[in-house]
């Protein structure tokens, strides 16, 4: 069986070789996971650096002590991977941000599309974006990231055309997925490029203003095939063909 895998954002390790995992992560594995010593522990820093060792003590609800085997620092994932994801409607929004972690995109920015359903406005977009936060963390934590991914505050469309700038700017490539676009992601396009950004339309589709305005600001429109996906579907298939067509899956 793996080993389970919490997230400590200070992953301090004492001068035994100790770290200790309290709050809501050591309520989650001596309470609910009832782990013991001995039982081997993966835990990690959100950033990169994950330690490896076994249980050494289990104390009270929520303080669990592990005996730091191994310690690996993960070099930054390049290139980095960035998905502009359309507001979708239900927990389809949710699905995708969990699809999207496990698969290993490194950043996720809510986009509240012109024809998407759900609608986030005041406080139920701080609310969305915690709950996006939220489900991105446990899907990082079940994929055994090295890395969690950001979840960033929801962007209007014009944060988008600014975004998608930006990343043309440093060298990236900007993909907006469209079901009438002629050309498919292939590696020509991706390489070399330091940052790989796709638009996932809502339920509705990308309208063609958002399309050209876009396009305008640099990106290229591509499609994944002659099926069309679900919002909460297309994301991690796209964000799939970029990973294998890039040095990010090889190995």
């Amino acid at each position: 069986m793996t080993a389970p895998f919490f997230l400590v954002e200070s992953l301090d390790i004492s001068a035994d070789g100790v770290i200790v995992v309290e709050g809501a992560e050591g309520r989650h594995a001596v309470s609910v996971r009832r782990l013991t010593v001995d039982e081997p522990v993966l835990v990690g820093n959100g950033s990169g650096l994950v330690a490896s060792g076994v249980v050494s003590a289990a104390s009270g609800r929520d303080r669990l002590e592990v005996r730091v085997l191994e310690v690996v620092e993960h070099p930054a994932p390049s290139p980095q991977l960035i998905v502009v994801q359309a507001l979708a409607k239900g927990d389809r929004g949710e699905l995708s941000v969990e699809l999207l972690t496990e698969v290993g995109v490194d950043s996720i920015v809510p986009w509240a599309a012109s024809r998407s359903i759900a609608q986030w406005r005041g406080e139920k977009a701080e609310r969305g974006v915690l709950k996006w936060q939220s489900t991105a963390r446990e899907a990082a934590k079940q994929s055994r990231r090295a890395f969690l991914p950001e979840v960033r505050a929801l962007a209007s469309t014009r944060d988008v055309v600014a975004l998608i700038a930006e990343v043309v700017a440093s060298g990236g490539i900007a993909l907006v997925l469209h079901e009438q676009a002629i050309r498919r992601i292939r590696s020509d396009l991706l390489e070399p490029v330091s940052t790989v950004l796709l638009v996932v339309g809502p339920e509705g589709g990308i309208s063609d203003v958002e399309k050209a305005s876009f396009e305008q600001a640099g990106a290229v429109a591509v499609h994944l095939g002659p099926t069309v996906l679900r919002t909460s579907t297309a994301g991690v298939v796209a964000s799939a063909i970029v990973l294998a067509a890039t040095p990010r899956w090889d190995g």
